[in-house]
């Protein structure tokens, strides 16, 4: 019996409690029934005054009100009143009031319903009594001087109430509660949680990442030999490398809190409230010690101090910025409190936030090589349907420059291009597909173009192509296409060489495959056009390059200005004088002009090959490598790789070469930028950046 009162009280306590707006809601519902379904209706029925007239003239009617001089309410005789409803035939008044006015309806004017009423009367030849009055709504104006009040008294419990709210929530929501840190508490036993297993390639980045995490789970192994653990690891890189990612992976791996905020989170327009968010990050971290923090985009708060021009030294900005290195290492330490950030301008953040004791490390997530690409292609390509002949290398050597958000982004847009030709599964061509549409945007074939616009087009590409092809140390080629892309009227398109370094002579040879498309123009037509402007552009900045910051010029020397910390941008000044000034514009300009004699020279000597290859363009808009090799004939880069093998497999017995060669597909679509910006380290020039057509551009 006890087991059994204990169930019912367990049942009580879990039925719900009975809300009074239920009671309202049945209250409401049956005033609302009673008022429209119920017997007793004292509200006149609307009329017109036809009906009312013939009233009139059978004397049915005792007197008619006049309201505010538009609405007349009609009284009826009491025998006449329960004639019409009882009345049979006609049951309109079947529900006539038994007392007040009957019938009501409205009047155009006074004067012509007098006339009109008039008439009636005498027809029937008896008189009814009119009245005039002018009746105000009462409630109205009550309500009217009643309504500010309750907007005031309504607005003051809406602010208390949400202030209480967010008292009790812990820093939720509510004005008093503006100063609290919004971050995210990870939870580690979510079923979709990031492991590193989920992050392909970044293997160094990984290690020291998994470092971090091998201390908070095997502390004690490293306190043993008096190691401290770091307090805190910078995550730098380009956008879409990953930085994100491995910090979810952190939180999935680590068995310890993680907050994660971004830090526009700490920016807000009321004074001192960046300051204080940071504050209660740290407190909370300290209370849930050992404790991972993550910072997402620490830029937004950790810009150098002192190079606002124009703003006062009490900038909210500097404040938060002060308050965040406090706390990450000032009077008091935060033991056990590691801080993880990430930020792709590293070159803008303040001294004092980089320095040892802060952030201990500074990760390097780069662009990810042919390798690595490949690995991070098979994650993406789990949940598709492929082609069992796909080859992911090939995908991995035609995506050269590629980040990992971009490779995600060419395994949807395969996808969907899939999919939108009802296939079965996603195949190479799919995925080539999406790589030019990633690269050159979407085609234009609709685009009007003139016959002698197109076939300067044609030329112009036909001219970067064969100079790319003639000359070695270009970029090797993969396509040409005259067919309207995104911005370009045509495009030729690359595989770089991942290389780390360049020589001048592969630049002069890539500077002047750019302009092979202005030389084509002006040897077959004699005049220029618009359409170089993109060629001339990067022809420009990589000359300027060559001469201002790797020290490939004999008369300006062996000199750099350029400014890895970005502090010139800030200035008005140039760090050299005017006189090397002339001297840079001047070697710039040879620069260029060497390479269009490159160019130049090719042409001439291969104009009927360059001829046969814009004509075959206007034929069919598209040109493969395969094409241009029957026209030109092979590489001297090729025939000597070729030599090199087949000396290689000689003397391994027949054997497999070793190495790796960037394949050409039939539709590879990977495309080099021979302008690339120039590299902002201390050596020479970087891996290949995102690749980018180089094609003529509209006016």
């Amino acid at each position: 019996m006890a087991q059994k009162g204990k169930n019912n009280n367990k049942m009580n306590m879990n039925m719900p409690r009975p809300s009074m707006l239920w009671i309202y809601g049945l209250i409401g519902a049956f005033i609302i029934g009673w008022y429209v379904f119920g017997d007793v209706n004292d509200t006149p029925l609307p009329s017109d005054w036809t009906t009312v007239e013939q009233m009139v003239e059978k004397g049915d009617v005792d007197k008619i009100q006049v309201v505010n001089r538009e609405q007349a309410q009609v009284y009826l005789k009491k025998d006449a009143a329960d004639r019409y409803r009882s009345d049979s035939v006609d049951k309109r008044f079947r529900r006539l009031p038994e007392s007040g006015a009957q019938l009501i309806f409205t009047i155009g004017s006074v004067d012509s319903f007098r006339e009109d009423l008039k008439a009636a009367e005498e027809r029937s030849g008896q008189i009814v009594p009119v009245s005039y009055e002018n009746k105000t709504n009462d409630w109205t104006s009550l309500l009217l001087n009643l309504l500010p009040w309750v907007v005031i008294i309504g607005a003051w419990f809406f602010v208390m109430r949400s202030m209480s709210r967010g008292a009790g929530a812990g820093g939720g929501g509510g004005i008093m509660n503006v100063g609290k840190a919004k971050a995210q508490v990870f939870d580690k036993d979510n079923a979709k949680r990031v492991t590193f297993k989920d992050v392909a390639g970044l293997e160094e980045a990984k290690v020291e990442i998994m470092e971090i995490v091998d201390f908070l789970k095997k502390a004690d192994k490293y306190k043993e030999l008096g190691a401290k653990i770091p307090k805190g690891a910078l995550l730098v890189g380009p956008p879409g490398t990953g930085k994100t990612l491995l910090a979810k992976a952190v939180a999935g791996e680590a068995n310890v809190p993680f907050l994660s905020i971004s830090g526009s989170d700490f920016v807000e327009m009321f004074v001192g409230v960046g300051a204080s968010r940071v504050r209660d990050l740290f407190e909370q971290a300290k209370q849930k010690a050992p404790c991972i923090v993550f910072i997402d985009e620490i830029d937004a708060i950790g810009r150098a101090r002192g190079k606002n021009a124009g703003f006062s030294g009490n900038d909210e900005r500097e404040n938060t910025l002060n308050q965040l290195l406090t706390e990450m290492d000032g009077f008091q330490t935060n033991t056990g409190v590691i801080v993880l950030a990430a930020t792709n301008r590293a070159d803008i953040l303040d001294k004092a936030l980089m320095r040892a004791g802060r952030f201990d490390r500074q990760i390097e997530v780069g662009l990810p090589d042919v390798k690595e690409r490949e690995e991070i292609f098979n994650v993406h390509l789990r949940p598709l349907k492929l082609d069992p002949q796909l080859d992911r290398s090939f995908l991995a050597r035609q995506t050269p420059g590629f980040s990992g958000a971009d490779i995600a982004n060419v395994c949807n847009e395969a996808a969907l291009i899939a999919a939108r030709h009802n296939k079965k599964f996603v195949s190479k061509e799919d995925f080539l597909s999406a790589i030019d549409r990633i690269i050159g945007g979407l085609e234009r074939k609709n685009k009007i173009i003139t016959d002698e616009e197109k076939r300067v087009i044609a030329f112009h590409e036909a001219g970067h192509a064969t100079v790319s092809w003639i000359l070695e140390n270009a970029s090797p080629l993969i396509k040409v296409t005259i067919i309207p892309r995104g911005k370009a009227l045509g495009a030729a398109w690359y595989l770089p060489e991942e290389r780390q370094i360049t020589t001048r002579e592969q630049m002069m040879d890539e500077l002047a495959a750019t302009l092979g498309g202005r030389v084509s123009e002006q040897l077959t037509f004699g005049e220029m056009s618009t359409g170089a402007l993109n060629d001339l552009e990067r022809v420009t900045k990589q000359a300027y390059a060559m001469v201002a910051y790797y020290g490939m010029s004999e008369n300006v020397g062996t000199l750099s200005y350029y400014d890895s910390t970005g502090q010139s941008d800030m200035s008005f000044t140039k760090p050299y004088s005017e006189q090397t000034a002339q001297q840079i514009d001047a070697e710039a300009k040879l620069v260029i002009e060497k390479a269009y004699k490159m160019a130049e020279q090719v042409l001439r000597e291969h104009a009927d090959g360059l001829k046969e290859l814009a004509e075959l363009l206007l034929t069919r808009e598209v040109v493969f490598t395969e094409d241009v090799e029957r026209i030109f004939g092979k590489r001297k880069k090729d025939i000597e790789r070729e030599r090199k093998e087949a000396e290689a497999k000689a003397k391994a017995g027949g054997g497999t070469p070793a190495g790796e060669e960037p394949g050409a597909g039939k539709q590879a679509a990977a495309v080099a930028d021979p302008s690339a910006k120039p590299d902002k380290s201390e050596t020479a020039e970087p891996a290949p950046v995102a690749p980018a057509v180089a094609a003529p551009e509209a006016e």
